[in-house]
Parts: structure tokens; C-alpha cells; sequence
């Protein structure tokens, strides 16, 4: 049986997580309007009017209200983003560094796949790979490193606790030697620690799996209402300005309700500390283990990252 249009609209505002208040603003009602539709007190069809404040606000196209549309289209075109509000940067290597610093000009928040952020290893080590070597390049990415370390500039990061162990601990798929990751983690430490221009959160990635976020580099606009992300292959870059869901995501990882579990900013810069400790000194990861369960109240955030057979090496 077709959905009418007054449930249409409520499968609408049950998707968008937004409260009574918020939902009855968009569509230019009052909270009883609303809540008399929500429990079904008044079956009356939406005005013309609420219909197109919805299809505005959330972009959605006109077609989700025509009789004709059955179930299943209405739920695809809920979910699909309109060809218009994304666009492919195909540029090569350095055509997407040009659109990076452009785009994180004045201010970044991105959700990384790795650590570290390819701004602190590039001030480090010479550039790893086999393209990206021509002086142009080799200019961005200063230009992007001096950037990003200026204490006023704005930067909010996040990234994987298993990251940060495979970067700091692991033999394997780890360019970097003992040495790098010293000065890297320094580097980061120097510039997290006593900024509050600078937010660094490491995220748990398995207690609630959240699928495809650890594994692009995924940059936030918010005010632009903008988002981009890398794609695995020539560099290339995929731009979305679909306002709902960028601010969606943006929402997830900055609301205390919807974020995943996570070691505060404030916390984050010790949680190097203990990194570079390690390191300095030559211990390993069951060595790391034990500084946590000693000196760390987020034990159970690692212990989701590592193996269970090592887990009583967090019993303090």
C-alpha cells in the first residue's frame, strides 16, 4: 500500500534526528501542529506550503509527493544525492593538493584514514613515493605543513586508535623508522598540547564499526556546506555539497550523543606522550599496554583495538 503524503513527511523527520522544535520551525508550524501528526490525532494533508519547506531544506526533489511515486522510489530518492551536488577533481597529484590547501585554507577538520596526518610527515621525512617529486609539489606540500603548524591556525583531527598503534608499534606496513616517529609524534605533541586552536581526538573504530570513516581522508565544511574525500586511486577527489549530509556527519563527530568513543582533546596530547615514551625507550606495545592501565582512565577504548589474548596486560 502507497504511504500517503502525511507519512512520507514523518518517515522525513524521523530520518532527520532533529527534535520536535527544530522540525516544526523548517516547516513553519508550531510544536501541537506537529505532535498532533506525529501521534495521529489529526490525519489532515500538509499544505502545499510545509511540503515545499521540506523539499527546500533538505534538497530533496519535488517528486517524493506525486501520488505516482510508490514506496520505493520515495525511498531512493531520499537517499540518493542529486548529480548536481557532486563534482570529481581529477587534476592529478598536484591539482588535488591545490584544491586541498584551497579548500583547508582558513580552517580543517578531517577525519583521517591513517596516522599520521601527511602534513606532519612530510616536515619530516622526504616524500615516500614515487610520483610527486617535482619542485611544484614539493612547494605545496611545505606550503601546507607550515600551514597547518601556525598556532592560530584552526585544526580539528581525527583518527583511529589502531592507527596510532599500527604508526607507533608495527613492523609492518610502517615506512618510518624509530627515529621518524619520534620527531613525528613530537612534532604533533608540540602542536597539540596547549593550543586551543588544535583538537586531537583518537577514536575507538570497533566497538561501534563505523563503516568507510577510518579508511578516507574525509574533510568537513560545515559553513560551506561542503565535504570532500580522497579516492583511493590517481589522486583524485570527490566533492559533495549536499547540505543534510554534510552536516549530518558533521554532527555525528561533534555531538556528545552521536560521536564515536573517543580519548577527549584534552586527554589526546597524553596519550603521546606515552607513545613517545615507549619509544625513547625502546619498549614495545605490551609495554605501552601497561603505561595505559597505570596512567590512563580510557583502558577500555584500546582494549577494543587489540587482541584479546593481550588484554590482561591492561589489568592495573
Amino acid at each position: 500500500m502507497a504511504l500517503s503524503i502525511l507519512e512520507r513527511l514523518l518517515i522525513i523527520y524521523e530520518r532527520s534526528n532533529f527534535s520536535v522544535s527544530r522540525f516544526a520551525q523548517i516547516i513553519g508550524k508550531d510544536r501541537r501542529t506537529l505532535t498532533s501528526w506525529i501521534d495521529k490525532s489529526v490525519n489532515k494533508e500538509p499544505s502545499k506550503d510545509v511540503l515545499d519547506s521540506i523539499t527546500h531544506f533538505f534538497r530533496y526533489p519535488q517528486r517524493i509527493w506525486d501520488k505516482d511515486c510508490d514506496n520505493e522510489e520515495f525511498f531512493a530518492l531520499l537517499t540518493q544525492i542529486p548529480k548536481s551536488e557532486i563534482r570529481i577533481i581529477d587534476k592529478g597529484y598536484e591539482g588535488s593538493l591545490e584544491y586541498i590547501l584551497d579548500k583547508e585554507s582558513k580552517r580543517r577538520f578531517v577525519i583521517h584514514p591513517r596516522f599520521p596526518s601527511p602534513a606532519y610527515r612530510d616536515k619530516v621525512v622526504t616524500f615516500p613515493y614515487k610520483f610527486g617529486h617535482s619542485a611544484h609539489a614539493a612547494h605545496l606540500r611545505q606550503m601546507r605543513y607550515e600551514l597547518m603548524l601556525e598556532h592560530s591556525f584552526v585544526s580539528t583531527e581525527w583518527y583511529s586508535i589502531e592507527s596510532l598503534l599500527r604508526f607507533t608499534f608495527s613492523p609492518i606496513g610502517n615506512i618510518y623508522s624509530i627515529k621518524e616517529r619520534l620527531a613525528i609524534l613530537e612534532l604533533m605533541l608540540e602542536s597539540f598540547e596547549d593550543n586551543y586552536n588544535k583538537s586531537l581526538y583518537l577514536f575507538d573504530s570497533y566497538s561501534t564499526k563505523i563503516f568507510g570513516v577510518d579508511t578516507i581522508y574525509l574533510s568537513l565544511h560545515p559553513n560551506e556546506s561542503l565535504m570532500f574525500f580522497k579516492m583511493p586511486i590517481d589522486s583524485m577527489i570527490v566533492e559533495i555539497s549536499n547540505k543534510p549530509l554534510v552536516h549530518r556527519i558533521h554532527k555525528h563527530f561533534t555531538s556528545p550523543s552521536h560521536a564515536p568513543k573517543h580519548i577527549p582533546k584534552d586527554y589526546a596530547p597524553q596519550i603521546l606522550k606515552i607513545c613517545i615514551e615507549c619509544l625513547a625507550n625502546k619498549q614495545d606495545m605490551i609495554a605501552f599496554c601497561k603505561l595505559i592501565a597505570h596512567n590512563s582512565p580510557y583502558t577500555p577504548l584500546f582494549l577494543s583495538s587489540i587482541a584479546k589474548d593481550m588484554h590482561h596486560l591492561f589489568e592495573a
